[in-house]
């Protein structure tokens, strides 16, 4: 008979029962905490480690974890191995995931935003493989603002306004209501040095002159930018609702054109009815925001207009205002 193995160090040792009981209501409203089994995707760094110590905590066995190794730094597999070692010092199920990067495609297919795909891929995989019911990733409070701050700069609308959603089809967050110190202090009472990404002050990248710019300003509230980012995803959701109802009210196939009743609608219904008309003329269509719009407004003043090889005419109908795509012929080479 083999030996019974000696206790296994627990991740609460360092967690205060006030600390676990939050997590425990934050995850609660994402996620079925008294049965389900959560994935936690886990680099190394002291948001993702926190985030791992409290599902820990919060799930016991039914916490599991997974790191993605990229391969884009020498360091990424010693990284990897890093975090394998606390998980099993804790008795949590870890796996090291690894894979190739997709091909680049289309304009703003870059680096990280490959690596941002491929990281989705393997857990969402991993998932499966493990019959875990959700994935956990440790966005957070600060996160939250600097994208939202980011998307506000380049002119975004509700969509992006509303941030990083605390649910996501199997990608729960349950970290946003939680600050960047917070999570560090958790990871440093644990007795851990987290993995410090080159990345995040490497000032090449957006955010990381962006964080450097709010670290040294006190006039932000994180939290009242929390609150504003969970409306503005409460307006977004009650925006797509309606838009979905409108389709099936007004958009329709006849005679090989798709057809829009636009009449007696405010402009951003209108324009993202006709972006699901253009996917329904060419459904590998990706417009970007400013030409959408623009197309929109033509069409709004009855103009027409071509996106892709989408042409879009304004016509009327028994007394109703008609928006048409076709699509456009094969323009002939010479």
């Amino acid at each position: 008979m083999s030996p019974t193995p000696a206790p296994l160090p627990s991740a609460s040792d360092a967690l205060s029962p006030a600390l676990i009981a939050r997590f425990r209501r934050d995850l609660s409203a994402l996620f079925d905490i008294e049965r389900g089994r959560l994935l936690v995707a886990v680099s190394g760094g002291g948001d993702s480690l926190a985030l791992m110590l409290l599902a820990r905590a919060a799930l016991g066995d039914r916490c599991l974890a997974a790191t993605v190794d990229h391969g884009l730094r020498a360091a990424s597999a010693s990284e990897a191995a890093f975090v394998a070692g606390l998980a099993a010092a804790r008795g949590i199920a870890h796996r090291a995931l690894r894979g190739e990067l997709p091909a680049r495609a289309g304009r703003t297919a870059n680096l990280s935003a490959r690596a941002r795909a491929l990281r989705y891929v393997l857990l969402e995989a991993e998932r499966v493989r493990v019959g875990a019911d959700a994935i956990a990733t440790a966005h957070h409070a600060d996160d939250q603002l600097e994208t939202m701050v980011m998307r506000l700069n380049r002119g975004a609308g509700v969509a992006g306004l509303a941030g990083v959603r605390a649910k996501g089809g199997r990608i729960v967050r349950p970290l946003l209501g939680w600050r960047r110190a917070e999570l560090a202090a958790i990871v440093a009472d644990a007795g851990i040095v987290p993995v410090e990404d080159p990345t995040n002050v490497d000032e090449r990248y957006d955010r990381a002159r962006l964080r450097k710019v709010l670290s040294s300003m006190d006039a932000f509230d994180t939290g009242h930018w929390a609150a504003s980012a969970r409306a503005l995803g409460d307006a977004e959701d009650a925006i797509g609702w309606s838009v979905e109802r409108l389709a099936g009210e007004r958009i329709a196939a006849v005679e090989g054109r798709i057809e829009l009743v636009a009449d007696d609608l405010p402009f951003e219904l209108q324009r993202r009815l006709v972006e699901r008309c253009l996917r329904a003329v060419e459904p590998s269509i990706n417009p970007r925001g400013e030409a959408l719009a623009l197309l929109a407004a033509l069409l709004r003043c009855g103009r027409s207009g071509m996106l892709g090889n989408v042409r879009a005419a304004v016509a009327r109908r028994g007394g109703r205002t008609l928006w048409t795509f076709v699509q456009a012929p094969a323009r002939r080479s010479h």
